[in-house]
C-alpha cells in the first residue's frame, strides 16, 4: 500500500506534462495485457467508415503505445519538451496544443488514407514543440557531447525526418507528425496576436469538471442546508410566548426572583437561550 500511495503522492506534485506521462505508461502497461482489445477499439483506424463507428479514436489513439521504445523514447522527449514548454505556456494551454496535435495529426492519417492504424503520442508531442519553438526559437538546449543547439534547429530536424519518412514503412505516424507539427505552428501565431485557437478544450473540459464537482458536492449541501434550517415561530406562538415572559418579569419585579415556582424558571432560562 505504501507503494501505491508514494504513486499517488508523486503524481499530485507532478506537473501537468508529467501527468500525461503517467496515463501514457498506465495505458502502456494496460494494453501489455490487452494488446487486441487496444488494437482494435483505442487505436486509429485509417478507414473514414470505421473512424464513424469508433470516433473516439481521434483521440485515444494519442495515449497509446505498444512498444516499449516507443513509449520510453516518445515520453522521455515529452518530459523535457514538455517541462520546458511550461516555463512560457500555461497548464491549459498544455492540454490545448496537446489534444490539437492528436487530433490534427489523426485527421492528416485519415486523409493519407494509408492502411493500417495509428498510435502514439508523437503528434500531440509535435505540436508541443513545434509550438514552443515558434515562441522561443533561438533558445538554446544543452545536449551532452553536442553542446547548446537551438529549439528551432531540433524542430526542424524532427520535421525533415518526418517529411523524409512518407515514403516510407511509417508514412502514416510521419504524416500524424507533420499535422501536429503544423497545428503546433498555427496555435503559436494565432496567441501572438491574441487568439487562443485551443481555448474550445479548455472550455469542454471545465464544463465537464464543473458538472462533476456539482453531482458530487450537491449531497453534502443539501445535507448542511437542513442540518441549518431553523422553524420560524408563528405570529400567535410568539405573542403567547412574550406574554407569559411578561407575567413571569412582573412577578420578579413585584416579589424577586425567588418567589418563581421551578417551571417558570426553566420557562425564563430556556426564552433567554433562544433569543
Amino acid at each position: 500500500m505504501s507503494f501505491i500511495n508514494d504513486i499517488k503522492t508523486a503524481y499530485n506534485k507532478a506537473t501537468i506534462a508529467e501527468k500525461f506521462i503517467y496515463a501514457n505508461v498506465a495505458v502502456f502497461f494496460a494494453a501489455l495485457f490487452l494488446k487486441n482489445f487496444f488494437i482494435n477499439w483505442i487505436t486509429l483506424k485509417s478507414s473514414f467508415s470505421i473512424f464513424g463507428t469508433q470516433p473516439w479514436t481521434i483521440l485515444t489513439y494519442g495515449f497509446s503505445h505498444t512498444s516499449f521504445s516507443h513509449a520510453f523514447f516518445n515520453l522521455i522527449f515529452l518530459y523535457y519538451i514538455g517541462n520546458l514548454f511550461l516555463n512560457f505556456f500555461s497548464k491549459k494551454q498544455f492540454i490545448n496544443y496537446y489534444i490539437l496535435g492528436v487530433v490534427t495529426g489523426g485527421i492528416a492519417f485519415l486523409l493519407l488514407n494509408t492502411g493500417g492504424y495509428l498510435i502514439g503520442a508523437s503528434a500531440g508531442i509535435m505540436a508541443i514543440l513545434v509550438g514552443l519553438a515558434t515562441k522561443i526559437p533561438t533558445y538554446e538546449i544543452r545536449l551532452n557531447l553536442i553542446g547548446g543547439i537551438k529549439i528551432w534547429i531540433i524542430a526542424l530536424v524532427y520535421i525533415i525526418i518526418s517529411i523524409a519518412g512518407l515514403d516510407g514503412l511509417n508514412s502514416g505516424g510521419n504524416i500524424a507528425h507533420l499535422g501536429g507539427a503544423l497545428i503546433g505552428f498555427i496555435y503559436t501565431k494565432q496567441l501572438e496576436k491574441g487568439m487562443d485557437i485551443g481555448k474550445w478544450i479548455e472550455n469542454i473540459i471545465g464544463f465537464f469538471t464543473n458538472l462533476f464537482k456539482q453531482k458530487k458536492q450537491s449531497p453534502l449541501r443539501t445535507v448542511h442546508k437542513k442540518a441549518n434550517i431553523k422553524r420560524k415561530p408563528t405570529h400567535k406562538e410568539s405573542t403567547e410566548k412574550q406574554g407569559e415572559i411578561n407575567k413571569i418579569l412582573d412577578k420578579i419585579s413585584k416579589s424577586g426572583y425567588e418567589s418563581l415556582n421551578k417551571e417558570e424558571k426553566d420557562f425564563l432560562f430556556k426564552s433567554g437561550n433562544r433569543n
